[in-house]
């Protein structure tokens, strides 16, 4: 493979994961040469991309997959909703549409569907699951690249871009310990955040950062994106701006993924290491607030905190990977997750005497709440008060980070003189910033990477043979 890397191409895409493949199947189809290169091994490809499972998408009517409308403006809206208005709304409203025609050109390229899990998502209207998730689908991508001839060089980095007057003109590539050029009249970069560089991380969140898990894989180390802004690309997002939930404390440092996530939260409460709480457990349905929770315990005193619950709630979430920490009373709990057990059981009491009752709804925004609490829990509050008591450690999880390019709806890489540069797209992660800078909407990330993805496969291509 390193003997076509020499040779020159059409297109070249750095990155390997859903936003990389859209656009190198998409140029490869628009008739462009293509080369990918992907700094993982080919077991590990896909980046963060094969640890997903569904993706949101607009669409006019219920299908076997999908159980009703989700239209345009409700789209807008919740996106609006969870990032406080802090988006590019030309961008954020050309990802919306786009995205309608997602679902059939996603099925052309060998992905299928499945009916989607139920309980605390509450996504079976707005997003699609993938059939054997997210790394059946990038089997699905790297499959139909090959058909078509897409040129693919595992466990090979680009390491520097050679870019003049917002050109490119090639990329210094490493692989097996050599060095060699890649040339091509188009480049897309699709190669992720930095969220796996810790070193990168600790410059805006300190030695918080040490703690945090990172959910995917441990190539996104942000060389790219850094080369892009060390040659005049503009930035945009917020450096610590990060899409960061609350993942099990004993998942790995690295590539956990989606299954160390712990959806329990909206069914009891969550203390810090002063057995304290500090956010509302129940504030609105868990895909539009999720991603509130790891940025939250970031936040926290040893980035560490504590889900709470009792027997009641169990059933109620997606089941953990890692068993809870169960205990007979709250003391025995609070002595087995290290917090001082007279504190625990003043916030539980606390807790439990604000509780106001009502009918409890796990599907919707019940009206069981608290009163006179601050924080409150302002749906889905029970007493914790029926044994077993269970618990789960809490750490934050980050997925991807904010920080990137500015780019148009061409999904050109604009240059600081505010220029878009001439043959440099970017796709994914790595331009997410434009659209996310801070929460996020369940299965979303794909949705961007997907629409962006194609968008620059096109532009780049047309350019290369233009």
């Amino acid at each position: 493979m390193m003997a076509d890397l020499i040779q020159s191409c059409d297109v070249l895409v750095i990155g390997g994961g859903n936003a990389a493949l859209c656009a190198a199947v998409t140029a490869r189809r628009g008739g462009a040469k293509v080369i990918l290169l992907e700094s993982a091994p080919e077991a590990f490809r896909g980046g963060n991309s094969r640890h997903t499972r569904d993706i949101r998408h607009m669409h006019a009517r219920a299908t076997e997959y999908l159980t009703g409308p989700y239209s345009e403006e409700e789209f807008w809206d919740d996106l609006a909703r969870v990032t406080g208005g802090e988006t590019n709304e030309q961008l954020a409203r050309l990802t919306i549409r786009e995205s309608a025609n997602l679902a059939g050109w996603i099925s052309t390229n060998g992905v299928r569907w499945q009916p989607p899990l139920q309980g605390t998502l509450h996504l079976t209207r707005t997003n699609l699951f993938m059939l054997g998730g997210g790394k059946a689908m990038m089997n699905a991508y790297y499959d139909t690249a090959r058909k078509l001839g897409v040129l693919v060089a595992y466990e090979t980095e680009a390491r520097e871009l050679k870019i003049r007057d917002g050109e490119f003109l090639l990329a210094v590539v490493r692989r097996g310990g050599e060095t060699h050029e890649v040339r091509a009249k188009s480049v897309v970069i699709a190669s992720g955040g930095f969220e796996a560089n810790i070193p990168w991380l600790k410059e805006y969140w300190g030695d918080a950062a040490e703690n945090f898990i990172i959910r995917g894989t441990k190539y996104n180390q942000g060389r790219m994106l850094q080369e892009l802004l060390e040659h005049g690309a503009k930035p945009v997002g917020d450096p610590q701006g990060c899409h960061a939930v609350a993942v099990d404390a004993r998942a790995p440092k690295f590539d956990g993924g989606i299954v160390t996530r712990l959806d329990c939260v909206p069914f009891g409460i969550v203390v810090n290491q002063d057995a304290r709480r500090f956010y509302d457990e129940g504030e609105d349905l868990w895909p539009k607030r999720y991603a509130t929770w790891g940025a939250l315990i970031a936040r926290q005193p040893g980035q560490i905190a504590y889900s709470i619950i009792d027997s009641k709630a169990m059933g109620q979430f997606m089941p953990s990977v890692y068993p809870p920490i169960e205990a007979r009373s709250i003391a025995e709990l609070a002595t087995a997750l290290g917090l001082e057990p007279a504190a625990l059981a003043a916030t539980i009491d606390e807790f439990n005497r604000s509780v106001r009752p009502g009918t409890f709804n796990a599907g919707s925004l019940d009206d069981c709440r608290t009163e006179g609490l601050d924080p409150p829990k302002s749906h889905w509050a029970l007493p914790i008060d029926t044994p077993p008591f269970c618990g789960y450690p809490l750490r934050p999880g980050i997925t991807f980070t904010y920080l990137g390019v500015t780019v148009n709806e061409r999904a050109q890489v604009i240059m600081q003189d505010e220029r878009p540069a001439k043959n440099i797209f970017a796709a994914g992660e790595v331009m997410a910033g434009n659209i996310l800078r801070r929460g996020y909407l369940a299965g979303f990330g794909l949705t961007i990477g997907s629409v962006f993805g194609r968008i620059a496969g096109r532009e780049a291509a047309r350019h290369a043979l233009g």
